[in-house]
């Protein structure tokens, strides 16, 4: 089965929801970066981090915004490492560095999280896939579902126009042979 444009056009515009509330800071050292997940969060929550550029497998995640240290590990789908770490929440409002330290190599990488003031909230945006693939629509189409058309499929009057063009074509083919075989002759 292949996707139209439309389920293409979906597809995109559901990546780029996706990945659009992640911040990316550039590697100190090298092409590494420290992806913030949500970017913008409120004192107390926890924060994502995707680290990719570190030698080793494993690392230690930084920032005055944190209660503690985050520990790296192995992503699943390598060679990326993840971490969660929660946002302090006694954390005054503003921009935090985040510093990555990677065991097995001198590679430290820097990002940053925004910490909003105390009792306002991010805006709401997607920041996983959603695994139901339609998006709550399942839902909405339970409980409004859309009149459909009553059919058992092709009646009487269908089948009649089938035989009638069967039987042309029948014909058709008959007045064909029979010309063949008086032209070859």
């Amino acid at each position: 089965m292949r996707a139209g444009p439309l389920a293409l056009s979906a597809a995109t515009a559901a990546v780029v929801l996706v990945t659009v509330p992640v911040a990316t800071a550039p590697a100190a050292d090298r092409g590494g970066s420290v992806l913030v997940s949500p970017a913008t969060v409120a004192a107390g929550t926890d924060v994502d981090l995707r680290v990719s550029g570190c030698d080793g497998t494993t690392g230690r995640v930084r920032s005055a915004a944190f209660v503690a240290p985050g520990v790296l590990a192995p992503a699943a789908d390598r060679p990326a490492l993840i971490a969660e770490a929660r946002v302090n929440s006694a954390t005054a409002a503003g921009e935090y560095p985040v510093e990555v330290a990677c065991d097995g190599g001198d590679t430290t990488i820097r990002g940053t999280v925004r910490v909003l003031a105390h009792g306002s909230a991010p805006a709401p945006t997607p920041t996983a896939l959603v695994h139901a693939g339609g998006g709550g629509a399942a839902a909405r189409l339970a409980a409004h579902p859309a009149p459909r058309a009553v059919s058992d499929g092709p009646g009487t009057r269908h089948a009649v126009i089938g035989l009638v063009l069967t039987a042309i074509a029948a014909v058709a083919v008959a007045f064909r042979s029979v010309r063949r075989r008086r032209s070859s002759r």
